[in-house]
């Protein structure tokens, strides 16, 4: 589910838009001024918040992006194999398999509390409380 749709011109450092299907935060973005004969351009630097891959786009001010929903919510960390890590989450006791970075996999242990975001329907650890 989409929380809103903005324009390229009101995209700022930090902002998370959906581009190609994935949702990805803005970490640069250049704005040039209107010409005589066209509309402005915005140039958009990204970086994918499950994945980490890099996306560098020139778009029209005009184009609008969706900004994704984005829930934040606990977990405790039931068993942990390869890069999947099976948690419960505190509020509804559900049960996950949710992807880890290896930075954060090394942190983690059995019985553990962490942070996870739901991201469009993609889960990923973010932290370890």
């Amino acid at each position: 589910m989409v929380a809103k749709i903005i324009s390229a011109t009101e995209v700022r450092v930090g902002t998370n838009i959906i581009l190609e299907g994935k949702s990805y935060t803005v970490r640069k973005v250049d704005v040039s001024k209107t010409g005589k004969h066209g509309s402005s351009k915005v140039r958009i630097e990204a970086i994918g918040i499950i994945g980490n891959q890099k996306k560098v786009l020139v778009v029209p001010g005009g184009n609008r992006f969706e900004v994704p929903m984005i829930y934040k919510n606990k977990g405790q960390v039931l068993s942990i194999e390869d890069k999947k890590v099976s948690i419960m989450d505190l509020a509804s006791f559900e049960t996950l398999e949710v992807e880890c970075p290896e930075d954060i996999l090394s942190e983690l242990e059995v019985n553990s509390n962490v942070e996870y975001w739901d991201i469009e329907g993609d889960k990923i650890i973010k932290r370890k409380l």
